[in-house]
């Protein structure tokens, strides 16, 4: 007998038997702020870098385009080569004053969690519902972040427990896992599942977060718009695109 091709009511093929989410704009309403994050931090260094050229970071654009979705110390090599700037690297321990990759990444996650503690983690509930419902169904879940910071920000929401698998900036510097748009941080994720990337459905908002699902050719890869981006998200390897998860399917 042949399997259905007809989609479940997840919204899913059915041959995929493992989701993995990302964390920032997928799970958490914490895109805008590293947005905000990074653009204080690189407006700091580009007015002392540039002086009276300043051109200040663009938070739409430049985060979409450089940043969002990738390593902290890659979204900042990224970012600086697009206007021709090339710092030393320095270490992962460099204050955040330091004028080295990782003293402006430092500086960044400072900034970050500084907004964090002050405004809170905020959850998409649709998400947070669609994974219950999945997981309710048998399907394993990841959350497949670039964040260090990936389980405090599940702890603060209450959703650890939604996760069989976590990988995160802290788990793929242990593994020495590049980060996307590589796909090694989801292909590890499926391979901790035990499942096949065929298996899987990967969800992103981020460009960089669909480049790596196609590299990994993943079963399915759902683009999550929350900023108006449908065609690029399209464009970069969505099989589908919705503004929540609540979308997906007739679960909801």
């Amino acid at each position: 007998m042949t399997e259905s091709t007809e989609p479940t009511d997840l919204g899913l093929p059915r041959h995929v038997r493992a989701c993995l989410f990302d964390l920032d704009g997928v799970i958490t309403r914490t895109a805008v702020v590293h947005a905000a994050a990074w653009k204080q931090a690189f407006d700091e260094f580009l007015r002392r870098h540039d002086g009276d050229s300043f051109r200040p970071f663009d938070s739409g654009r430049d985060y979409d385009e450089y940043v969002d979705g990738r390593p902290r110390a890659d979204g900042v090599r990224t970012f600086l080569a697009s206007r021709g700037i090339h710092l030393p690297e320095g270490g992962p321990d460099d204050p955040p004053d330091a004028p080295t990759v990782h003293g402006l990444g430092n500086r960044k996650n400072d900034l970050l969690l500084h907004l964090i503690r002050t405004d809170g983690v905020e959850a998409y509930d649709g998400t947070l519902r669609y994974i219950e419902q999945a997981r309710a169904r048998g399907l394993r879940t990841a959350v497949v972040s670039s964040s260090a910071n990936c389980r405090d920000v599940l702890r603060s929401i209450g959703a650890e427990h939604l996760f069989d698998v976590r990988i995160d900036g802290v788990v793929a510097a242990e593994r020495d896992l590049p980060g996307k748009p590589a796909p090694d941080t989801f292909l590890a994720a499926a391979r901790d599942l035990g499942v096949a990337p065929a298996e899987a459905a990967v969800f992103e908002d981020a460009l960089a977060g669909m480049d790596a699902g196609r590299a990994g050719r993943f079963g399915h890869v759902v683009g999550v718009d929350r900023v108006g981006q449908a065609d690029a998200l399209r464009a970069h390897g969505a099989d589908v695109v919705v503004t929540d998860l609540t979308e997906l399917g007739d679960w909801a």
